[in-house]
């Protein structure tokens, strides 16, 4: 039976379109090569449902080094707001920050993504919300590969019976590991440039171990 309520192709924008093309590009292995873009998510809450995106902040990465001038900072309408939260990033309602539509944050981000893998810590929480926003506006989810430096940096760690490894590492932890500066610990660009340098530092340590192509790392991430 054939769902006519289901969406084509062609009934996606243009910048739907333009995002899902980038794709047919041919796949690059060398993570010299790679484009990646680390990114960070400011929410109202945990609540995949209900809560929302307040910031996305996102740096691109290419060759082991931070595209300072490919970055990307969104600030978004807040139509629901948590003082208990704002107390931890600090984004007040009406603070004075240019904002924009959740719609239009989106079109902003897939723009800024196109076919890069996605770099994020405790990464399951930021794409879950991003593809939530994607969803209410009527687009399918993310088609990005995505790598997690909370699981990376495991990989970095001994395997001994002496040295018992954590189910999760958070990033402050990753962050005084690798003695990476927290001034502007959770803001959605503050956790993204530390998460860009843990990643950079969790690869030199992984590279080590043998050469490394980007399937390798997305089975380790």
């Amino acid at each position: 039976m054939i769902n006519f309520f289901k969406k084509k192709v062609n009934d996606y924008p243009d910048y739907w379109q333009e995002y899902e093309n980038s794709f047919n590009k041919k796949p690059i292995e060398d993570p010299s090569l790679v484009r990646f873009v680390v990114l960070d998510t400011e929410t109202t809450g945990f609540d995949y449902l209900n809560d929302r995106i307040l910031c996305i902040g996102a740096l691109s990465l290419v060759n082991k080094n931070i595209a300072l001038n490919q970055s990307l900072e969104l600030f978004l309408k807040q139509d629901h707001y948590n003082a208990e939260t704002a107390k931890i990033h600090g984004i007040l309602k009406n603070g004075g920050t240019s904002c924009i539509s959740e719609g239009a944050a989106m079109k902003e981000l897939l723009g800024f993504l196109q076919n890069a893998v996605i770099v994020a810590h405790h990464a399951i929480f930021d794409i879950t919300m991003i593809n939530r926003a994607l969803e209410r506006n009527g687009l399918p989810r993310l088609k990005n590969k995505v790598l997690d430096t909370s699981n990376l940096y495991k990989k970095t760690l001994l395997n001994s019976n002496v040295f018992k490894k954590k189910e999760h590492y958070s990033l402050d932890e990753l962050a005084e590991k690798f003695d990476i500066s927290q001034k502007d610990r959770h803001t959605a660009m503050g956790d993204a440039y530390i998460t860009a340098i843990a990643f950079l530092k969790i690869r030199s340590r992984l590279k080590g171990k043998g050469q490394l192509q980007l399937k390798d790392l997305l089975k380790m991430g």
